[in-house]
């Protein structure tokens, strides 16, 4: 496996990412309905599309399950956008997407995740729920992740804009003796290649 999971986007992911990308964006729906989220969402696709790579926007809410393997079968990595954690889990256990992707990672596809794109990478998302908004999904009631990393991430852990320390203490404090967490900064990210993890800067 090789994952480069970070707490918002990283220099490192131009080595992992290459070729034709699925740019996975269910995190970002509820976004779109502001103008200031639409403009965040628009700004990370755009960075992505930098590292120049062929990005097939895929939301797996609304892809038949047929449509998303021949998308899978034909790309060279993954990404999964940042936003709404609980949401994007959501999408991902009720179109099924969640499975096909675990196992084309465990099968060598690159995966690079952002923010919430990288907390549903580990065993849980309860943890983040300090953060994020657990109604935003409320049929959700299975918090359990893609497990293919034995950490919750949780990120922009530097303490600022809209996730003060304050919010980070309380995760901590919350959640930090029922998990293994581990708390990234933006300009930090977790690397995983084969059985060797390392959080780079």
């Amino acid at each position: 496996m090789h994952l480069l999971l970070t707490s918002m986007l990283h220099p490192r992911m131009e080595e992992v990412l290459s070729g034709t990308v699925v740019y996975i964006a269910d995190a970002a729906r509820t976004l779109l309905a502001s103008p200031g989220g639409r403009k965040h969402a628009e700004w990370e696709h755009d960075q992505v599309r930098l590292y120049g790579c062929d990005l097939v926007d895929v939301m797996v809410a609304t892809t038949p399950p047929d449509q998303l393997v021949e998308v899978l079968d034909h790309a060279d990595g993954i990404y999964m956008a940042s936003g709404e954690t609980f949401d994007l889990l959501n999408a991902l256990k009720t179109s099924g997407a969640d499975k096909l992707i675990v196992d084309k990672v465990r099968e060598g596809l690159p995966y690079v995740g952002s923010s919430a794109g990288s907390v549903v990478a580990g065993p849980s998302i309860e943890p983040i729920s300090v953060m994020d908004s657990p109604d935003l999904a409320p049929n959700l009631h299975d918090y359990t992740a893609l497990d293919l990393i034995d950490r919750v991430i949780i990120p922009h852990a530097q303490g600022d804009g809209a996730y003060p320390a304050t919010i980070i203490t309380e995760t901590v404090e919350r959640y930090g003796s029922a998990y293994p967490l581990l708390l990234l900064e933006d300009g930090q990210a977790l690397e995983v290649d084969g059985t060797r993890q390392s959080v780079i800067a």
